[in-house]
């Protein structure tokens, strides 16, 4: 005897669902995201630094320094040495040719504003006396040259001297925390063309330094790159 293709249809779709087991859900591997890969951290020289007693010394360094060819070095004292910008073979500051930009851009702007407003946007004819004249401009020439003058040599400094800049690699220094007190710094960045751990170490050694550190940074997230011992 045929089966009722309506109760089958009524059974089916009335039949109980099945149970779901107990516990967590496993899924498969294939499912799973992959886990994120760890960052290796190593440490890389990032300076040599010297230590001297005497401005004379730390002079002496960076003279030995320059006629070597170096170019990524600076000196760190507790005051301005004088002659130390010679001896290091550092150019004049274009700082005074930004002021120049600054101060003839507020002397101009001083003329321009007031020949505009006082004598062709809105002239007041007071005494019968000219709505423009020179004389009586130069109050706000000058304190506009002298603002943007002002604001030229801040921020060209902080241009210059690229800044601000809140980490350097030679804080990690404990030694030189003396910079700002008694002691006088030379210090040799990684980065020079000329730069060898060895050799360096050796023309600084000459220099009859009181200490000389590597200075090591910790670098994540970069491949590892053969150094010169």
């Amino acid at each position: 005897m045929a089966a009722d293709p309506k109760k089958t249809e009524a059974s089916e779709h009335h039949a109980p669902a099945k149970p779901r087991p107990a516990g967590p859900i496993i899924i498969g591997p294939k499912e799973l995201p992959a886990p994120p890969k760890a960052v290796a951290a190593r440490k890389r020289t990032s300076l040599l630094l010297a230590e001297y007693s005497t401005p004379a010394k730390c002079l002496h360094a960076a003279e030995k320094l320059r006629d070597a060819g170096y170019k990524n070095f600076d000196a760190h004292t507790p005051f301005p040495v004088h002659g130390m910008d010679a001896a290091m073979g550092l150019p004049d500051s274009p700082l005074g040719y930004l002021v120049l930009c600054g101060g003839l851009t507020g002397v101009s702007i001083g003329v321009l504003m007031i020949w505009w407003m006082n004598g062709v946007d809105y002239p007041i004819i007071i005494g019968g006396k000219p709505g423009f004249t020179l004389p009586a401009s130069v109050p706000i020439m000058f304190e506009l040259t002298i603002l943007l003058s002002a604001f030229a040599a801040v921020f060209g400094m902080f241009h210059l001297n690229r800044l601000p800049r809140h980490h350097h690699p030679i804080f990690e220094s404990d030694r030189f925390r003396a910079a700002s007190d008694d002691k006088f710094f030379v210090s040799v960045e990684a980065e020079d063309p000329k730069f060898d751990l060895k050799k360096t170490r050796v023309l600084l050694e000459a220099t009859h330094a009181d200490a000389i550190e590597a200075v090591e940074e910790t670098v994540a997230g970069e491949s590892p790159k053969e150094e010169t011992h």
